[in-house]
């Protein structure tokens, strides 16, 4: 029977580092050849880093990832790690344009190349571009078990090449992929790799990326399924991990009579590396099953992965922003802590005259818990100055209060070389609840796709974490309870310019998530005078999510990523 022993490298490349990413993936090739494995793959594009949008357009860039697969098939070698077939996704290019490649590299050569679709000037994916006839599809034999590849969205396709690679006839599909996180998208993946599994009657070995860059994370969680789609490996999410699993794949017999040619309108190309099987070896004495996490520690762990990595990878080692004793600074510092250490989280309470006194000893109490810099810089006299100035009230004065703590960040950013950080969280920002150049100061906004319900849900389990481990819970009790409020003017609370955050919440799931019209809105119950107020405000703040930093996305619609209107839009739902 024949058998081989496989290494899904799920790993956390940083876009355009050639050189660095080559490193890694020859380290944890060389883990997967001390683990004994014959087979490695990496996610897509692990080279390069994804998603490359326009650096994809760049001559430049395909030249030199070209010369960094050459490269690399030498240094694996070099590194005694040559006789595992390892296949490492990277960026080429044709006549045509871009190419999402991926390479195979064996005993010091690039075996096999394989373009799985035009890569145009996109963010993520475009599901409407596919292998196309004529197209070619690359099989390598290793040890008598023919091995086919699908990459990213062409392993989502009814038919297309899993359908060309089962009636070719092989015996194991490796995945690369570049998933980005959703909440619940597990839920979506692994049944549709398992119908994939089944339809072509092999096991499948789905590796995905994990890490952040830019907006976007990435969550691993890369699995094995065998023929019939029963789940047989599954690595952690949001970590680095090998995942090794010995298979059987879908022959007991050497496929010597697999064939090249056409299938479903695509050119399958075989190569053999070897037909002998491999030799004997002691089988792992049972498969790695992780369990996924639960909704909260997965959120979590996403916004801790995706600000961690959006802060190291531009080059910085510290934050900072304004500390308000509110819910979504504290929510946000104990994200930072959890991301970058205590040491280099700094908070700033910036109190006015109308900061109340328990906005002050909380924000000074969060700071004590989580055991990072804090100082205190009244606004008083800086905010006095434009308002006596320009004469300003209302309105004009609330906001000047916000633009002053913008300005003292940013010059505090500047000084010490900190990175500015925006707490507003969705449901803000979906109705334009924020000051420009005030509150929405900063060049990450780490709970921008988080909904004002779901940060007090994570603040709550995040407390009682703490509480599991014997920890100091770091989010202050009075901070998840009391009444939110801005406290730009006297008395003010958030329930005079919104409705409650429950009802509000729900509204913007259906209308910013699920796109639904007034007529669908009303029939799920909510009242017309609401529907049309939070309507309103959401259609009419778009200039201002425009002009929002970039956050981590965890929903299916984020604000800058997924979910773009135009500017200047004179529709509006109706009655």
């Amino acid at each position: 029977m024949a058998q081989l022993r496989t290494a899904l490298a799920q790993v956390n490349p940083t876009l355009g580092d050639l050189d660095g990413n080559a490193g890694l993936i020859v380290e944890w090739t060389r883990a997967a050849a001390d683990a004994g494995a014959h087979i490695t793959v990496f996610s897509e594009m692990t080279l390069t880093g994804y998603p490359v949008e326009d650096l994809a357009l760049r001559p430049t860039f395909v030249d030199a990832c070209r010369g960094a697969v050459e490269r690399l098939a030498g240094r694996l070698a070099e590194a005694g790690c040559g006789d595992v077939l390892t296949y490492v996704g990277y960026l080429d290019a044709d006549e045509a344009g871009p190419r999402n490649s991926v390479a195979a590299l064996y005993r010091g050569e690039v075996v096999a190349r394989q373009a799985k679709h035009h890569l145009p000037n996109y963010g993520v994916f475009d599901e409407r571009r596919h292998f196309r006839p004529g197209e070619t599809l690359d099989v390598l034999r290793l040890h008598g078990v023919d091995i086919g590849v699908v990459v990213c969205e062409d392993l989502w396709q009814d038919g297309g090449p899993v359908s060309a690679l089962a009636r070719s006839g092989i015996d194991l599909i490796v995945a690369p992929n570049a998933s980005p996180y959703e909440r619940s998208k597990d839920d979506i993946r692994l049944p549709v790799v398992a119908e994939r599994a089944r339809e072509a009657g092999v096991p499948v070995a789905y590796c995905n990326q994990v890490g952040g860059q830019d907006d976007l994370v990435f969550d691993g969680d890369s699995f094995v399924v065998d023929r019939s789609g029963a789940l047989l490996a599954r690595a952690p999410q949001f970590v680095e991990h090998l995942l090794v699993t010995d298979l059987e794949p879908a022959s007991t017999e050497p496929a010597t009579g697999a064939a090249a040619g056409t299938f479903s309108g695509l050119e399958v190309r075989r190569t053999v590396l070897s037909d002998e099987a491999a030799p004997g070896y002691e089988p792992l004495h049972a498969p790695e099953i992780r369990e996924p996490l639960s909704d909260e520690a997965e959120v979590w762990s996403a916004l801790v992965l995706g600000l961690r990595d959006y802060v190291h990878k531009n080059g910085f080692r510290s934050v900072i922003f304004g500390f308000s004793g509110g819910i979504d600074s504290s929510v946000t510092a104990a994200l930072a802590v959890d991301a970058l250490g205590a040491d280099a989280v700094h908070g700033v309470s910036m109190p006015s005259q109308y900061s109340s006194e328990h906005s002050r000893t909380d924000a000074a109490e969060l700071a004590r818990r989580l055991g990072c810099h804090f100082r205190t810089e009244p606004v008083d006299e800086i905010v006095a100055g434009y308002v006596g100035k320009l004469g300003l009230t209302g309105l004009a004065e609330e906001n000047v209060q916000a633009r002053v703590r913008g300005v003292l960040l940013m010059a505090l950013s500047n000084a010490e070389g900190h990175l500015v950080l925006a707490p507003g969280n969705k449901t803000e920002i979906a109705v334009g609840y924020s000051t420009l150049y005030g509150d929405s100061v900063g060049a990450f906004a780490p709970i921008k796709d988080v909904f004002k319900t779901q940060v007090w849900n994570l603040a709550r389990w995040r407390n009682t974490e703490a509480d599991k481990r014997g920890e100091t819970p770091p989010i202050p009790e009075s901070s998840i309870t009391k009444e939110p409020s801005a406290e730009l003017r006297p008395g003010q609370v958030d329930t005079d310019s919104l409705p409650d955050y429950a009802v509000l919440d729900d509204i913007l799931d259906d209308y910013v998530e699920g796109d639904r019209g007034f007529t669908e809105l009303l029939a799920a119950g909510f009242d017309p005078a609401t529907i049309d107020r939070v309507v309103r405000m959401v259609d009419t703040a778009e200039y201002k999510r425009r002009q929002y930093p970039p956050g981590t996305k965890i929903t299916f619609k984020a604000f800058g990523r997924d979910r773009r209107l135009p500017i200047t839009n004179a529709w509006r739902e109706v009655h």
